[in-house]
């Protein structure tokens, strides 16, 4: 078939099946798959054994360099510094788990049926299980990062889960050197132990240096262009020429990749674009490499191997879900991870491919691959058919996933007597490092901020303690009690309270505490706001948010209270040093000039005033918009702006795009409720569920009516 016919076909059923899957909840993966499926060798053999190889292969090798890129970037050592024992030990201990599982079972079994004829002995059946064992330790990078993005998964547990694949990748590779330098002194190569490892630490030790190389390079590149087209041609070239250049230098394209993401993610000057850029030009090659895999998975491989390779299958499934879970526990990882990560890494694809095919070239090894390279592709074909569902599954279950209409997989109604629903996940706060605040001498009023969950009370608290100091007045926390049989809570009250007071004390704060019972939440927070002479209001956004019971608290209290509300919305670490302030309407900066200042006069921050304007302001124009922006700046003090003025068709998708280099963000609501909001809309409202950044949204009190 033609090649651009077949092209053609392969996006237009891949994308047919992706949809056809995503009926039953699954994801788009396992619809690309089943199509090449379909289409390949096995089904209808539109796709044949030589385009996958010559015409189509190609394809495969850019998905594959994009993938390696993309994982790269979350390998940040800001985060990693966080993760990096908690990473450690649950790669250590998945390791431990396959080389204990995987090759026991294997030995055990091979050694009881003698696949391999009565030319072998027990150092071979060992030699096999060692090395498939190590083979079952890589992950499919390429499935679970397309998952995670698909289902715009944000928390804890998927920047583990992003985190322990790359350093899984980099195991499996050590290890199956280590593994190929075993078979070799056992079919008696004539090499030497210690020069085999010696390359295969050059090799790893090169490709790492061809991708730092490569990375700074790009850097470089990328910082002196601003259209975004140019980023995408020159970025693209040389991240692709790194690959070609690993290959031609037989080293490994996915050490290359990884490092290049890893080193541009970590530059002081951070400059992420062509991440954002690349993931626009992502999609069709996707779709392609997905339907590819699919494929080349022969079902023919079964009569060949197939109840040894659905026992290794299944072997690598408990010895994922049994490492995860202890290494989870060793390194104290929250319930979440400890559950569901095992869940998670099920897939496994190109890398576990490519290192069987490492030992089917070698001839000296011929013996081993002919049971080994069956075994892992009908091990593959499980992985890859039942895996993304694993992983979609584990997204969902740890409510880290965003379902369809861009809640949380887990939302429900919120209850009047809560601020927060049932249970959600955990906020990662990084301690107080500044110096200590002083609070003022004769403090007036206070920052209310309302307790209820362990997992983000610590959050708030810190960001009630700028606020107070700021207004030289006292940090509060409100506990409302509405009287009525609710479930019972998981941490007492008294302990929140002390939780609250401990991050209030890091910052030189002392916690003012205060149990309030009413009727309903809102009439609660508005009793308190009075007696204490509140400066600010801060509520805790839902996790899965639930629009008419939270909407509608913040309704009641607004139409009566004198000060402003905060909305704090939690997603991933809570950072402060980067600022973003959208803003749309000049009073804007008013509503947040109070929350700003207060966040930006202590320590050092880098701050982002982006003046959304509409595409057709001319040039004159924005050069008074951005007068006006320093201005405001420089009356308020505030150090270290930069101030956008951007033209756009598309409001919310410029801010999101902008969020990607900012640790904060904070909005001013556009007042109104009830059918003014549901006529106009609430554009913080609908950044706030797509956006993956912390956030601050910023309500104006509407006066009280008569």
């Amino acid at each position: 078939m033609e090649i651009t016919l077949l092209l053609a076909v392969i996006l237009t059923v891949g994308f047919a099946a992706a949809k056809a899957g995503q009926k039953f909840r699954l994801p788009s993966v396992t619809g690309f798959i089943g199509a090449g499926v379909l289409l390949g060798p096995s089904g209808l053999n539109i796709i044949t054994t030589e385009a996958t190889g010559n015409q189509l292969g190609h394809f495969t090798q850019i998905a594959l360099m994009l993938i390696a890129f993309g994982i790269g970037e979350h390998l940040e050592l800001k985060r990693l510094k966080i993760t990096a024992s908690t990473v450690l030990s649950i790669c250590l201990a998945e390791t431990l788990a396959a080389l204990l599982l995987v090759s026991g079972g294997i030995f055990f079994l091979t050694w009881l049926t003698s696949p391999g004829g009565a030319a072998w002995h027990i150092k071979d059946y060992l030699v096999l299980a060692i090395t498939l064992a190590t083979v079952s330790i890589a992950t499919a990078p390429g499935t679970i990062l397309f998952i995670t993005r698909e289902c715009r998964a944000v928390g804890a547990m998927t920047t583990m889960l992003l985190q322990v694949v790359a350093v899984n990748n980099g195991i499996a590779i050590v290890l199956f050197g280590v593994a190929l330098v075993l078979a070799r002194q056992v079919v008696g190569a004539d090499q030497t132990i210690l020069g085999t490892m010696l390359v295969i630490l050059a090799k790893i030790s090169f490709s790492l240096l061809l991708g730092v190389v490569t990375g700074l390079l790009i850097d470089f590149v990328i910082h002196r262009l601003r259209d975004r087209g140019e980023m995408l041609t020159v970025g693209l070239a040389l991240l692709l020429l790194s690959g070609e250049t690993a290959r031609f230098l037989t080293l490994s394209p996915l050490l290359v990749g990884i490092a290049i993401g890893f080193t541009i993610v970590n530059r002081d000057r951070r400059d992420v674009r062509l991440f954002r850029t690349l993931n626009s030009f992502e999609p069709p090659i996707y779709v392609l490499f997905f339907t590819l895999a699919g494929a080349h998975l022969d079902f023919s491989a079964i009569t060949v191997a197939g109840w040894l390779g659905f026992i290794y299958f299944l072997l690598r499934c408990a010895s994922k879900t049994v490492g995860a879970y202890l290494g989870g526990v060793m390194a104290g990882a929250p319930q979440t991870v400890r559950k569901y990560l095992g869940f998670a890494l099920v897939p496994q694809a190109g890398v576990a491919i490519g290192l069987v095919f490492l030992m089917d070239a070698d001839p000296n090894l011929h013996r081993y691959a002919v049971i080994l390279t069956p075994t892992v592709l009908v091990g593959v074909l499980f992985a890859e058919l039942i895996g993304p569902a694993c992983t979609k599954y584990a997204l969902e279950s740890s409510g880290e996933a965003a379902a369809p209409n861009g809640l949380g997989t887990k939302g429900h109604a919120l209850e009047n007597g809560d601020l927060f629903p049932d249970e959600p996940r955990d906020v990662q706060l990084i301690p107080w490092t500044w110096e200590k605040l002083t609070p003022a001498a004769s403090p007036s009023g206070a920052v209310i901020f309302g307790v209820s969950h362990g997992s983000t009370v610590n959050g708030l608290a810190r960001m009630a303690t700028l606020l107070a100091h700021h207004f030289k007045a006292q940090p509060v926390a409100v506990s409302i009690d509405i009287g009525k049989d609710v479930a019972p809570k998981q941490v007492d009250t008294r302990e929140l309270f002390e939780y609250a007071a401990q991050e209030v004390r890091s910052l030189g704060y002392g916690l003012h505490t205060s149990e309030v019972r009413a009727e309903n939440v809102a009439k609660g927070i508005i009793a308190a706001a009075q007696e204490k002479g509140a400066r600010t209001l801060l509520l805790g956004y839902p996790f899965q948010r639930t629009e008419p019971s939270f909407n509608k608290i913040v309704e009641e209290v607004s139409a009566v209270v004198s000060c402003p509300i905060i909305i704090v919305r939690f997603a991933g670490i809570l950072h402060t040093e980067r600022i973003l302030v959208p803003i749309v309407h000049s009073v804007d900066l008013e509503i947040v000039g109070d929350t700003l200042c207060a966040l930006a006069r202590v320590g050092k921050h880098a701050i982002t005033l982006l003046r959304l304007l509409a595409a057709d302001v001319q040039d004159k124009e924005i050069e008074a918009y951005e007068k006006r922006l320093y201005n405001w700046a420089a009356a308020k003090n505030l150090p270290f702006v930069k101030c956008i003025i951007s033209r756009t068709e598309a409001r919310m998708e410029t801010i999101i795009k902008e969020t990607q280099t900012h640790d904060l963000l904070i909005m001013a609501v556009s007042e109104g409720f009830g059918i003014k909001k549901m006529l106009l809309g609430s554009l913080a409202d609908d950044v706030a569920g797509s956006c993956q950044r912390p956030m601050l949204m910023v309500h104006r009190p509407r006066p009280a009516t008569s």
